[in-house]
């Protein structure tokens, strides 16, 4: 039996008339009477169990968007079920007290007449990747008094995919753009020579005499060069870090969070110039891993792998992250580290291993960089800020130290903000694209 405030206050109701009766059995007269009103309105309330309920939702949603989870009540039995239901859902994926739904627990009154159905909806709005689970629907349902009811919790399995945000999304127009003239199909023409031959065309005023072809020119009798274009077709491997530095947080996300956008753009950018791309998620062990060489699945395929990676407590296997990449590349490629640029880390496990990777491969490293390091080295007004600053300062200096030392073993390096982490990725992958060194 469940009771509802209602009930508690019809209990307080009889407290002043008892208290003005001098019977002491008064008392338990109304206590009796207070009893026999609830059971009377258990007896008369609908049994939950003879709703009938079923769970209708998308498949997967972005984070931060919304969805609707909608419940289908049907009455199987023979009285009207008027019933309060509670869908049980994660916290992370309800909308705050201030959102259009309310609060944050959904829960829904309806009333279901015998034989007929009511559909209730609650509004997600995952603030989290990965797989939001819900088991078990609440039905309370109460008696014509409203004083008390029946309770049941039902099995009503439900699981919704959350993917990635990528909210790096803004940046890919400008970038497709600047593929494009390097790939020769829009109206600006970049000078100097690609990677790949394309064709054949007429000698004009500014053209590299280099690009000359003499034995074209000699069938022709007209001066005819040749034009290039960036290769296509290369394989570009994504290695995301999930060890302990990228459960660090960086303003309001971890590390990997900026890691997993930054990897989405670079995806996308890289399948639409032609070159295939691959993921691996790696901390000691493979954690999730994509490959699709259309370019219309990668964003697709990425963002399923990336959805559930989290985070691991442990230090990253370098060794057996190289042993990885060597298994699954077979020629030169562009192999894209997304991890920290932590100077103990690096120091005791990735400088010792990355010059295997070079000799075969071009690598670039790409780091979040920490906007409060930089407030704490120009904050010097007090005595405990010119500490920060000075500790700051060095924790800068050792970065900057490490990322020498890697460029020296043929690293490319990118260290940027959150924000700006994944246009920079970008930017610097086109740039190999243009100097030919993919």
């Amino acid at each position: 039996m469940a009771l509802t405030s209602r009930a508690v206050l019809v209990a307080l109701a009889g407290i002043v008339p008892v208290a003005l009766l001098p019977a002491p059995l008064t008392v338990l007269v109304w206590a009796l009477v207070v009893v026999a009103v609830c059971a009377v309105d258990v007896a008369l309330a609908a049994s939950p169990r003879e709703l009938a309920v079923s769970r209708r939702l998308p498949p997967s949603v972005r984070l931060s968007g919304t969805v609707d989870a909608v419940l289908t009540l049907r009455n199987v039995g023979r009285r009207t079920s008027r019933a309060l239901v509670r869908d049980a859902w994660p916290p992370s994926t309800l909308p705050d007290g201030d959102a259009p739904t309310g609060a944050r627990t959904p829960r829904h009154r309806v009333d279901v007449p015998a034989g007929e159905q009511r559909r209730v909806t609650t509004t997600l709005v995952p603030t989290r990747r990965g797989d939001a689970v819900a088991d078990r629907v609440t039905v309370r349902t109460l008696g014509p008094l409203g004083v008390a009811g029946r309770q049941a919790t039902l099995d009503v399995p439900g699981r919704l995919r959350v993917l990635p945000e990528f909210a790096s999304r803004r940046h890919l127009p400008s970038r497709l753009a600047r593929l494009r003239e390097l790939d020769g199909r829009s109206a600006v023409q970049l000078r100097g020579a690609g990677t790949e031959f394309d064709s054949l065309r007429e000698y004009v005023d500014g053209d590299d005499v280099r690009s000359i072809d003499w034995r074209a020119t000699a069938r022709r009798r007209e001066v005819v060069v040749r034009t290039w274009r960036p290769e296509r077709d290369r394989h570009v491997l994504l290695v995301v870090d999930t060890s302990r530095t990228s459960a660090a947080r960086v303003l309001d996300g971890t590390r990997l969070e900026a890691s997993v956008e930054a990897a989405l753009l670079l995806g996308v950018l890289a399948a639409h110039a032609g070159d295939r791309v691959e993921l691996l998620a790696y901390d000691r062990r493979v954690r999730a891993r994509a490959a699709d060489s259309h370019s219309s699945r990668v964003l697709p395929a990425l963002a399923e792998a990336l959805a559930g990676v989290q985070p691991a407590l442990v230090e990253t296997d370098w060794p057996g992250l190289v042993g990885q990449v060597r298994s699954r590349l077979s020629r030169r490629a562009l192999v894209v580290l997304l991890t920290s640029l932590d100077p103990a880390s690096v120091e005791q496990g990735l400088l010792d291993v990355v010059g295997g990777l070079t000799r075969r491969h071009q690598v670039v490293l790409a780091s979040v960089a920490d906007p409060e390091l930089e407030e704490l080295r120009t904050s010097r007004r007090t005595v405990d800020e010119v500490f920060d600053a000075a500790a700051a300062e060095r924790t800068s200096l050792e970065r900057d130290a490490v990322a020498v030392r890697l460029r020296q073993r043929g690293v490319e390096v990118v260290e940027a903000s959150p924000d700006d982490l994944a246009p920079r990725l970008a930017d610097t992958y086109l740039a190999l694209k243009a100097s030919g060194r993919l």
